[in-house]
């Protein structure tokens, strides 16, 4: 233990085992902890990705723009790696090690440190989630690849990752839509509110068109959640402006529930009725009220 401690530097064993990781202070930790002699350069060729790196697709604007801040500053922050059996795998840094390649710059600052593969898949999640936003199915992707790979509960990451129980579960469930379909919110032409609504149905085919609708036909998160009060989408529906809303006693309760469940609540004769439109969509919210079946 003393070893893997010294490995990874002084206090970082310690910070891995809260339940709520923060990447600026594990990077800070080691940036601190480190000396100059650890501050290594290394060749850009030499190095791999994260191989539990959840971004699949970088904003090439805004590393055109960190790589002309490279040219002229140079690397302000050393990136943080881990030796593999060939070259070196990056734990945080890897847009300042594309911008650096794009720079034209051979080697890169690094700080060598060792990481189970857990700690390094947390991280690179954590270094997207708290920096830069990735898109809904991305994440999703990480949480379930967490949740697998760390045995642990949605609870469990909700509190690793700062992230409330519900957002942890609704986002998951947007993996139960068809790749295509998943590709059009990568692609930014879904939101995600739109395909929350879409990974509701049973059938793929009723996504599909129900996603050509939004794109062809812009149609609102609102147009389309009016859709799932029947249990069936028909093929040519005709929206209906929606009435005005009454004054209730209750409305913010169902507001709260609503947001909370992503799901239609009424409150009413002293009841809280909750909508679901598949048995896929009813485990969904039972699993966020925490309901075992």
């Amino acid at each position: 233990m003393e070893t893997k401690k010294r490995a990874l530097g002084r206090g970082l064993e310690q910070l891995f085992n809260n339940e709520n990781l923060d990447v600026d202070t594990i990077e800070r930790t080691i940036y601190e902890t480190a000396t100059n002699e650890e501050i290594v350069e290394l060749n850009i060729d030499d190095l791999r990705a994260n191989p539990y790196q959840p971004r699949k697709v970088f904003d090439e604007n805004a590393l055109k723009e960190l790589s002309d801040s490279i040219k002229e500053h140079g690397v302000f922050q050393p990136i943080i790696v881990k030796k593999s059996i060939k070259g070196y795998e990056i734990i945080a840094g890897e847009r300042r090690v594309r911008a650096s390649k794009l720079a034209g710059l051979d080697k890169v600052p690094a700080i060598i440190r060792s990481f189970t593969d857990e700690q390094m898949m947390e991280i690179a999640l954590l270094e997207n989630l708290q920096r830069e936003n990735l898109s809904a199915i991305e994440e999703a992707n990480a949480y379930k690849l967490m949740i697998e790979k760390l045995g642990i509960t949605q609870e469990e990451l909700a509190l690793k990752v700062g992230k409330s129980r519900s957002h942890i579960t609704n986002l998951l469930g947007l993996l139960r839509l068809p790749k295509d379909i998943q590709d059009m919110v990568n692609d930014s032409k879904l939101t995600m509110g739109h395909a929350r609504v879409l990974s509701k149905f049973n059938d793929e085919n009723q996504m599909r068109e129900m996603a050509d609708k939004i794109v062809n036909e812009k149609f609102s998160v609102r147009e389309i959640e009016s859709l799932t009060d029947s249990n069936e989408f028909e093929r040519t529906v005709k929206m209906q402006k929606r009435k005005q809303p009454e004054v209730k006693e209750f409305k913010y309760v169902e507001d709260l529930l609503s947001e909370k469940l992503d799901a239609k609540v009424k409150v009413r004769d002293k009841k809280i009725e909750i909508s679901f439109i598949s048995v896929a969509d009813l485990n969904r919210i039972l699993e966020i009220i925490d309901v075992k079946e």
